[in-house]
């Protein structure tokens, strides 16, 4: 019986932890992955850990599950996993990643006693769907600004879902932005390449690869890997050479690699931990139907993690990072966010070089 069960979650197209599709056991919370692996040491996983954090500390069962098909996953393999999670017994689901939203669109309506939490997302208009969203600009300001002052002028980052999805053109717009600041400070001027050539399936490949390797090797010192498991190919490209720094993104990627100076990150964890405690507390309606979150500094949900192991940097100090991240969360310092809804565009960086006078933007393509 229980290979038959083992069977018949395979060929549903899902990949889950344990045995489930015969009602062998249920799971509260359900956790259905974005594109990536569960264990990307970014987004998927920092999500994920909110939801195993919340369901050891309250004795609530959690499952993840996976679209079938890997980074070419449909909208159709995505409420497959939705379906499959409710089958087993799910009350409310929580989701990252912009892709989700057809399926939400679809199972929310079939399923409007299940409630859904879409993370990185925007209210959909369901009273059963929650959202939570992220200042990401704020981190990446951090991120660009810490590394211009701790010296380094030749800079990149490579970016996510294509040049389309908010999220990471906010990172890359606040990453423009704070080493315009750091580098009018200092007097003077910083290189940077962008692009959203690979990104957008957020997967590690070798063209990427290649890409960040040809940067490197023509001086680039640090680049930013903006995207779930890119910064596989961001590491191995860094660790082809002598000194090739990386910023990681979302959670703390220090522990990925000794080449990852610092994290861009935002409070995955402790924000899906929040609103699984609002939802068993029974505030569901009245702090989180249809409704987005939009969470930052004054939330404690963006900065730079500055723990011992995590903090790589020479000479820029936690101590004038505190401070500056105190003008973010006090309001007296506000990071832009781009004005284009499409970053994968040429004219608009052509402008934007226009903008940031200390800043030489290379835009690949």
């Amino acid at each position: 019986m229980k290979k038959l069960c083992k069977i018949l979650a395979v060929t549903a197209g899902i990949v889950a932890m344990g045995l489930t599709a015969c009602g062998e056991k249920t799971y509260e919370i359900a956790v259905v992955t974005d594109v990536g692996s569960l264990k990307d040491g970014g987004f998927n996983e920092g999500t994920y850990n909110g939801a195993v954090e919340y369901g050891k500390e309250n004795n609530k069962t959690v499952q993840y599950y996976q679209p079938a098909n890997g980074s070419d996953a449909t909208d159709n393999d995505r409420e497959n996993a939705f379906r499959q999670a409710i089958k087993n017994g799910a009350k409310i689901i929580v989701t990252p990643g912009f892709l989700q939203a057809a399926a939400l669109e679809t199972v929310s309506v079939e399923s409007p006693e299940t409630k859904f939490v879409f993370v990185d997302g925007w209210n959909i208009g369901k009273a059963n769907v929650t959202a939570i969203s992220y200042k990401e600009q704020e981190s990446s300001y951090l991120a660009g600004y810490a590394v211009v002052k701790d010296g380094y002028t030749k800079i990149g980052g490579t970016f996510g879902g294509g040049g389309s999805n908010p999220a990471c053109n906010r990172y890359a717009y606040g990453y423009l932005e704070g080493a315009q600041a750091a580098a009018k400070e200092l007097g003077v001027t910083v290189d940077l390449k962008l692009s959203f050539k690979y990104g957008e399936s957020f997967s590690a490949s070798t063209e990427l690869q290649t890409q960040i390797s040809s940067w490197y090797k023509a001086g680039t010192e640090v680049v930013f890997s903006c995207g779930g498991s890119m910064v596989d190919s961001v590491l191995a490209a860094a660790n082809g050479t002598t000194n090739g720094k990386v910023v990681g993104v979302d959670v703390d990627q220090a522990p990925l690699s000794t080449r990852v100076i610092t994290s861009a990150v935002k409070g995955l964890t402790p924000s899906v931990k929040k609103v699984l405690g609002q939802f068993y507390k029974g505030e569901w309606d009245s702090k989180l139907a249809d409704k987005t979150s939009n969470l930052g500094a004054a939330d404690d949900a963006t900065g730079l993690p500055t723990a011992k192991d995590s903090w790589r940097f020479n000479k820029f100090t936690v101590a004038e990072y505190e401070a500056l991240f105190a003008k973010i969360k006090n309001g007296s310092l506000v990071p832009a966010t781009p004005s284009a809804a499409d970053c994968n565009d040429t004219s608009f960086w052509a402008l934007e070089n226009t903008k940031h006078p200390n800043v030489n933007i290379s835009f690949e393509k």
